[in-house]
């Protein structure tokens, strides 16, 4: 259960939009999850999107007895609607991208919709009452489908004059090595050699089938390497956590987190939370690394959780 510190009076629906699943939850006042319930996302079709949300919606309606149209709704998105024109972008989801989704979603649901930032969620959440709660500067990271981040300091969400703040995984990777300078691969966004085309779940299972030439997903190559000692799978493995390493070593350059906590289905990876602080002090620029890297206290879909306490508010 989450408990939270202050409340209000509002029925709050949240919902976290992820790329293999959508999740919607409704916690009580003093934190006792009412509703919850996960659905695969309809990948690479807008309007089936549109209409898992509203399903979502209804669902929750009729479980808990609500009255249609009175719950209010927060959507944690891949991305985010453009201040100027208001559509989708830098979304990994990218049937998502170009589209009115804020508008679509009020034609159903009416003013009491809102959608901001997954990966802002994530860390604000943690930040709030989690894994990083009252901490001076939190790094949220998504690590999954895609690689998103947010950053919160002194309790507030830094989002940026374009709403990209925290995007660490359109960066390229840092400190490549030949064979991956040479063999950057492409990212959805239109470039290569992004951060997210390494070290997603897609990014491995890319890697993998590159030196093995079988295409399997991330979570098959985890029992390969852990179960049944692959060597390939090892290796794939190994390279990746040097890659995170060096990428979040990049952060810790820029923002200097206190924390940094793990979002995202990679985030399971128990191996991650000793590994990677055991590489990055090669990459920082200090003689010393005190940020710690911390596990999700309410999972991979935490983001879900915050819209329904009064943090969403601020």
């Amino acid at each position: 259960m989450r408990q939270n510190t202050s409340r209000s009076t509002k029925a709050r629906l949240g919902i976290d939009f992820g790329g293999t699943k959508i999740e919607a939850a409704i916690l009580s006042s003093d934190g006792h999850i009412l509703f919850s319930h996960r659905v695969p996302t309809p990948r690479h079709d807008y309007e089936g999107s549109l209409r898992a949300l509203f399903d979502l919606v209804a669902l929750a309606e009729k479980q808990l007895e609500y009255p249609k149209g009175k719950l209010h709704v927060g959507i944690g998105t891949p991305g985010a609607a453009s201040a100027r024109t208001g559509l989708m972008k830098n979304s990994n989801s990218t049937w998502l991208l170009d589209k009115p989704l804020l508008q679509d979603l009020q034609k159903e649901l009416g003013s009491r919709v809102r959608i901001t930032n997954d990966a802002n969620c994530f860390a604000l959440s943690e930040a709030t009452d989690g894994a990083a709660a009252d901490v001076a500067i939190v790094f949220g990271v998504i690590v999954g489908t895609g690689c998103g981040g947010g950053i919160v300091a002194n309790g507030k969400i830094l989002a940026g004059r374009n709403l990209i703040a925290g995007e660490w995984g359109h960066n390229p990777l840092p400190w490549m090595s030949r064979e991956e300078f040479e063999d950057q691969p492409s990212c959805y966004c239109g470039k290569t050699g992004c951060i997210e085309s390494f070290v997603s779940g897609p990014g491995l299972s890319r890697d993998f089938e590159k030196h093995s030439g079988q295409k399997i997903p991330a979570e098959e190559i985890v029992t390969l390497a852990f179960e049944k000692n692959d060597a390939i799978a090892e290796k794939c493995m190994k390279d990746h956590v040097d890659r995170l390493s060096r990428s979040l070593a990049q952060v810790i350059n820029i923002v200097d987190p206190t924390v940094i906590v793990l979002g995202g289905g990679l985030s399971k990876l128990e191996h991650l939370y000793t590994e990677v602080p055991k590489r990055w002090p090669s990459y920082v620029f200090s003689n010393e690394v005190l940020t710690e890297l911390r596990r999700p206290k309410y999972g991979d879909a935490s983001g879900c959780l915050l819209y329904t306490s009064d943090a969403a508010d601020e």
